[in-house]
């Protein structure tokens, strides 16, 4: 029966390691000695594109908040972020222990994520989230262009603690969520099997492809995975949210002649003009502008360095586009479908419980509300901080940026997002104090050129060190790999790309390969979007597109849980499907299978 146990390796401490091979191109100097010693596998379905070095901060802050909350938990694994050749690599690897002593710590590990998720819901509504709320409140009122250089300074430095809480909370939530999804879809398996317990539709009456016409092809039966989160689904969250407060926006735009006229005439980059040019179309931009400040803090990225909707809404409109050639679509009543399958399943369900001993339905029940307490706080914990706590910091790094282009330390504000931490701080404290700073033109000049450099190259997915012996199998470490996912299996057949199943369904229509959300704008109804990786911000688009294909994650990934509340079908950790498929390609799309066919030439 599925459980929080962690079984321990059966030999002990300290596993030896075999260096990884570097390619001549990709040189690494290692600033630790000992993380030569570590396996760093690179971080592509966060950070795809090379990291400019103050976004390294983000990147090491997420992981020390992951190493803290593991030693709250007592879990016993390390983790650490780094930046190697302007790409993002990280280790989440067992602690080095004895038998007896991962014995030890497993226990009382078992017993503090247990409790964890019990409570999920709970410290999240009345401890974690009012206190999130109250430092990004702190944030926004703290007036960031009227301050004294030494009281941006002061500012600055309590930011960076409070950051350092926030991803703190990030992982306390995180842990126990995941590892209750994960623990739920095996529990599920192993008491029904292959079993068709509830003979109900896994999908809603009208998914994004039947409304968009997209050809569609018959369903196979899924696999118990799904099954198991069919029973998760149809839950509001902020990332639903995000959605659905967009396609009221579009409603509206529908009822409004001569901003429909706009949206569906005009150039993306020219309807905010037209708008302003008559009073229906400035009534609307109020209302857009409402929804920006509500859910359009976030950029495309897990990064800073990238403007956010707010700066440049060009990703809210393109969806605004989208959204209004689908008039007689009733997105809501879609998802609210989802809710009634889960509730006629859970019915089926619960009936065949009626056999089962009562440890074993409490069981069930207790991981059942754990894992759907789960989902939601993916998504909304993931709103909260890793975007609406992105986007303050990164108002204040530009008013840094303003403050040392006025100095003339840089040339433009944006400049500062090539210097690190460190140096930003050392920069400011000179000038809070009256004293030379020099200029930084060069330096951010060379970095420039590094970055573009390395993005010419394919950077090795793994560097560093192989541990000869396997890790031991642990619910955590199953939860994370779900996760991230595995490496993609060989492709053999050249016209099949393999990859993980991550939402049933199956259906033909053609590529689009977005790799940033300023290409988005040639995603049209009935496609098929194409990504390495998806953020929640790219969210909007799945009400746009037939089915998803990615180059990274697993089946409790972003993209996989966010195209099962969509249902779309979605392969995710295909590799390399970004540098194999070309727009307008005719893709077949087998989201239970894992499965890419490419049914015309590229």
């Amino acid at each position: 029966m599925s459980s929080l146990a962690l079984v321990g390796p059966e030999t002990a401490t300290v596993p030896a390691t075999t260096p990884i091979p570097l390619p001549a191109d990709f040189p690494v100097t290692w600033a630790e000695p000992e993380d030569a010693q570590c396996l760093w596998l690179r971080q592509r379905m966060h950070f795809p594109e090379p990291m400019k070095p103050l976004d390294e901060w983000l990147l090491r802050t997420e992981f020390e908040g992951a190493q803290r909350a593991a030693q709250l938990y007592d879990l016993p694994i390390t983790s650490a972020g780094r930046r190697f050749n302007t790409y993002a690599y990280a280790h989440i690897t067992p602690m080095p222990l004895s038998p007896a002593a991962w014995t030890a710590q497993g226990a009382s590990a078992q017993e503090k994520l247990g409790a964890a998720m019990g409570r999920l819901h709970e410290r999240w509504e009345g401890e974690f989230l009012p206190e999130i709320q109250q430092i990004l409140a702190g944030w926004a009122a703290f007036d960031l262009s009227a301050a004294t250089m030494p009281a941006l300074v002061e500012h600055l430095d309590a930011v960076i603690i409070a950051r350092e809480r926030l991803w703190d909370i990030h992982f306390l939530v995180w842990f126990p969520a995941y590892t209750a999804i994960s623990l739920f879809e095996e529990l599920y398996c192993e008491l029904f099997g292959g079993e068709d317990v509830a003979s109900t539709s896994s999908a809603p009456a009208t998914s994004s492809a039947q409304a968009t016409g997209v050809e569609q092809v018959s369903v196979p039966s899924v696999g118990q995975a799904f099954d198991a989160y069919r029973l998760l689904q149809g839950f509001d969250n902020k990332t639903i949210e995000t959605t659905h407060a967009l396609w009221d926006l579009s409603r509206r735009a529908l009822m409004l002649p001569t901003v429909c006229q706009a949206l569906a005439a005009k150039s993306t980059a020219a309807v905010l003009s037209t708008l302003e040019q008559n009073v229906e179309g400035r009534a609307f931009l109020a209302d857009l502008r409402a929804y920006l400040d509500e859910y359009g803090q976030r950029g495309d990225k897990w990064v800073i360095s990238v403007p956010s909707w707010i700066e440049d809404p060009t990703s809210v409109l393109k969806n605004l586009k989208d959204y209004i050639t689908q008039p007689d679509r009733d997105l809501k009543a879609e998802m609210a479908e989802l809710a009634t399958t889960r509730e006629r399943r859970l019915i089926g369900l619960r009936q065949r419980l009626q056999d089962y001993p009562q440890p074993v339905v409490a069981h069930f029940e207790f991981l059942l509300k754990a894992a759907q307490e789960g989902c939601v706080l993916t998504e909304d914990h993931g709103f909260w901080i890793d975007f609406r706590g992105w986007y303050p910091i990164r108002r204040l790094f530009l008013e840094l940026g303003h403050r040392f282009t006025m100095a003339k330390v840089l040339e433009k504000p944006a400049d500062l997002f090539y210097l690190t931490l460190d140096e930003v701080r050392t920069i400011a404290n000179a000038l809070a104090n009256g004293l030379p700073s020099g200029t930084r033109h060069l330096l951010v000049a060379g970095r420039q050129a590094e970055t573009e450099y390395y993005r010419g190259l394919q950077p090795p997915p793994a560097i560093g060190a192989l541990p000869v012996t396997p890790p031991p199998v642990d619910p955590v470490s199953q939860a994370i790999n779900k996760f991230f996912g595995a490496p993609p299996p060989p492709q053999r057949e050249p016209d099949i790309l393999r990859g993980a199943g991550g939402s049933p369904g199956i259906v033909r229509g053609p590529a689009r390969v977005i790799r940033t959300l300023a290409e988005a704008t040639k995603l049209q109804p009935g496609d098929i979007l194409v990504a390495e990786t998806t953020a929640p911000p790219w969210t909007p688009l799945f009400a746009t597109a037939a089915a998803v294909v990615t180059d990274t994650g697993g089946i409790l990934s972003h993209c996989a849980i966010v195209a099962r509340e969509y249902a779309i079908p979605a392969v995710v950790g295909v590799g390399i499907a970004t540098d194999t498929i070309v727009d307008g390609q005719l893709l077949e799309v087998d989201g239970a299978a894992g499965i890419v066919r490419m049914l015309t030439a590229g």
